[in-house]
């Protein structure tokens, strides 16, 4: 087991512990407030049934930032801060504690996440963990405080309060990117300072509103008791449930990408896989870089369609491997390519990272960059290399500094490769 791989484990251990300990104490105590209990449990479980992420990972290259970043059962995750951050109903305090709230949270997930499960389609065990540990987080910061009275002797209800609960909805919001960072650093094996700002410009978007609506929700119960909750969870539903559209018209985006990529294969101009091999070693270089989220979206759908100028050739390249061509052979086929990708109504950005990939390194886009090399790469070794063939590439590829390839490029594939091997980066099957 690599060191990596043991990060998701130890936190699965500690929401496991936590949540042991938590049904343990709420059933030897017995439920405080338990008409409170279940509305907020219920409000869980609806978010976790209604999930917008519930499709098992396919092992395709993608990364799409809006989806990837987005948290995928708002609605859940909003209800469940709300219950951290309860600290009275219509006026009269709660007592419900941190426990009780572990309880309630872990027990509401999983009631909404079992109907995924049983077709197949369940989330994974991170999340859990991630919802359980964030949830024990902010109730450990604020039950302690307002139960014994000392959050309300200091602050009152006025301002104070309301920026409190602000400060902790930050903190919140940070332990939560810094698991999610964590989990996905072990599963890719991505740089995990890359991973973690993607993850912390994500608490930019859909993130920060969840937070914001857990927080009104706890101070509206307070305010107006459990009415409250419907009228707040109506709207986070239905953003829940537009985003679910907006995430099939990407989806079906993708595939006609992935669609159009294949062609070249099809029709014999490239060797099969080609395409999806560069879209995932470049997705890899690219996060090794620093490219944020929008930017590797544009370097994976030019990566998958850099060869489709080679359909405009009478005669098709032998093996498909444009890299061993004249450089002006090789900025005719680029040129076709942007052409042709623009007639697909793609971004504008992916045509230009197209165009320009067979440009030298010094006039090129840093995505056009990433393309070159791995493309080059790629030609050189084939799919199922050896690791003689890809020290043999790496070294040709150094030689080619100088002109045509960027020297940063090439050292960063050489860690990528170093780190997950030529055969584990670059098997990635068609989507």
């Amino acid at each position: 087991m690599t060191p990596g791989a043991a990060v998701p484990r130890a936190l699965r251990a500690a929401a496991l512990l936590l949540g042991l300990a938590a049904l343990g104490a709420t059933f030897w105590h017995g439920l405080a407030e338990p008409g409170t209990a279940l509305a907020f449990g219920t409000l869980v479980a609806a978010g976790e049934l209604a999930r917008w992420g519930g499709a098992p990972d396919t092992g395709a290259p993608a990364v799409d930032e809006d989806l990837r970043e987005s948290e995928p059962a708002p609605l859940g995750a909003a209800g469940a801060l709300a219950y951290a951050l309860l600290g009275a109903s219509a006026g009269t305090p709660t007592t419900h504690g941190v426990l009780q709230t572990v309880a309630v949270v872990l027990a509401g997930a999983l009631a909404g996440i079992v109907p995924h499960i049983a077709r197949g389609r369940g989330p994974g065990r991170d999340h859990l963990a991630r919802r359980v540990l964030t949830a024990g987080f902010a109730a450990l910061c604020f039950q302690p405080l307002y139960n014994s009275g000392v959050l309300t002797e200091h602050l009152g209800q006025g301002p104070a309060y309301v920026l409190f609960l602000l400060l902790l909805l930050v903190l919140t919001a940070l332990c939560d990117a810094v698991l999610a960072a964590l989990v996905l650093r072990a599963r890719t094996g991505y740089p995990y300072g890359s991973v973690l700002r993607d993850e912390l410009h994500g608490l930019l978007g859909i993130r920060s509103a969840v937070c914001a609506t857990g927080a009104v929700m706890a101070l509206a119960v307070a305010a107006a008791g459990l009415w409250a909750l419907p009228v707040l969870a109506v709207p986070l539903l239905l953003t829940q449930v537009s985003h679910r559209r907006y995430a099939a018209v990407r989806t079906v985006n993708r595939q006609t990408i992935a669609s159009l990529a294949r062609a070249t294969e099809i029709a014999g101009c490239t060797a099969p896989g080609h395409a999806h091999r560069v879209a995932a070693l470049s997705t890899a270089v690219g996060r090794e870089l620093g490219l944020t989220g929008p930017e590797l979206t544009v370097l994976e759908h030019a990566a998958l369609m850099h060869d489709i100028g080679q359909l405009s050739l009478v005669d098709p390249v032998p093996g498909g491997a444009t890299a061993q061509l004249p450089p002006d052979e090789q900025r005719r086929i680029a040129l076709l390519g942007g052409e042709v990708v623009r007639r697909t109504g793609v971004p504008a950005a992916v045509a230009l990272v197209v165009e320009h990939q067979a440009d030298p390194y010094r006039e090129q886009p840093r995505a056009a960059r990433i393309v070159r090399v791995v493309n080059a790469y790629d030609d050189l070794v084939g799919a199922g290399a050896d690791a003689g063939a890809a020290l043999g590439a790496l070294e040709r590829l150094r030689l080619g500094t100088a002109r045509d390839y960027h020297p940063d490029v090439v050292e960063c594939l050489a860690r990528v490769l170093a780190r997950g091997g030529a055969a584990g980066v670059t098997s990635a099957a068609p989507g």
